[in-house]
């Protein structure tokens, strides 16, 4: 069955770094575009970042372009993401997602989603 798994993700103070990670199984990874999105308490999912199946196309949201790098390793399965000078506004639950379609906008188009993994940012 499909699997998306986040990993990598918890506590750090503004300015702080992480590196999320998701690996997949189950379907045919690099065929398939990913993104990451993230849900803060009482907000919709919003998108953060996606990345084509050959890793040459990527888009990123503004408030977290310039911080946030997004990155696949197609032998190893697996998406990142690399967040860079977090912020508290940062903080949400953040999931990975995949899809044969490369350019979705919208949250109900993605095929499959991760459970999701809580990244908190402290002033």
């Amino acid at each position: 069955q499909v699997q998306l798994v986040e990993s990598g993700g918890g506590s750090v103070q503004a300015g702080g770094s992480l590196r999320l990670s998701c690996a997949a199984s189950g379907f045919s990874f690099s065929t398939y575009a990913l993104g990451w999105y993230r849900q803060a308490p009482g907000r919709e999912r919003e998108f953060v970042a996606r990345i084509s199946r050959n890793g040459v196309l990527i888009y990123y949201d503004d408030s977290v372009k310039g911080r946030f790098t997004i990155s696949r390793d197609n032998a190893k399965n697996t998406v990142y993401l690399q967040m860079n000078s977090l912020k508290p506004e940062d903080t949400a639950v953040y999931y990975c997602a995949a899809d044969p379609v490369y350019g979705l906008d919208y949250v109900e188009e993605w095929d499959y989603w991760g459970q999701g993994i809580q990244v908190t940012v402290s002033s």
